[in-house]
This record gives structure tokens, sequence and C-alpha cells, in this order.
């Protein structure tokens, strides 16, 4: 499942990668890529409780929203037609049917 987090800073919606891991170090759940590395450079650090609640908010949005189910889940929603009653396999039609 992939979580979609809002940068703080910004506004803009980002996709780190499934491991939270960037080639240059961790990803952040708070920061998109550009912020990230300009609040490095700048030497200020992510608040670790505003981290564990963006991770929380992120992963409570993907499981109401974006998770999918897999195909064999998933009901069948085709048009059916309704079940036959017994009274429409009694009629003179099946008779008819059944002596030709």
């Amino acid at each position: 499942m992939r979580l979609v987090f809002e940068c703080v800073e910004c506004g803009s919606h980002y996709l780190p990668p499934e491991t939270m891991a960037y080639p240059d170090g961790p990803a952040s759940p708070i920061w998109c890529t550009g912020c990230q590395s300009a609040k490095r450079a700048a030497g200020v650090r992510e608040d670790p409780l505003l981290a564990r609640v963006a991770l929380a908010a992120a992963r409570a949005a993907g499981a109401g929203a974006g998770a999918e189910e897999p195909a064999a889940r998933r009901a069948d929603v085709r048009p059916s037609r309704p079940p036959v009653s017994r009274r429409s396999r009694s009629g003179p039609g099946v008779l008819r049917g059944r002596l030709a």
C-alpha cells in the first residue's frame, strides 16, 4: 500500500518510496523532497511527534480510501435475473415444453 503525504511547508502531496528511504537518507512524512533538502541544508530537524501523526494520518487515509481489494474479493456487480419462483416452473408452459 502506497501512502500519500501532504507537505506541511508547501502543501503539496507527494508519494515517498514504499521503504520510506531515499538514496541520500530517510524520507520525511512531514516534508516533500524539495522542502526536506532545504530544511536539511538549514539545519532544521523534523519533529518526531509530528512525523508520527503524519504517518498515522496517511495510513488512516490509505486504509479508508486508497485501499483496493483483490479482484477475488470484490462483489459481482453485474445485473442478474431475479430468482425463478416455484410458480413459474409449474405453469402450462412447462408442460408444453416437456410434452414436445
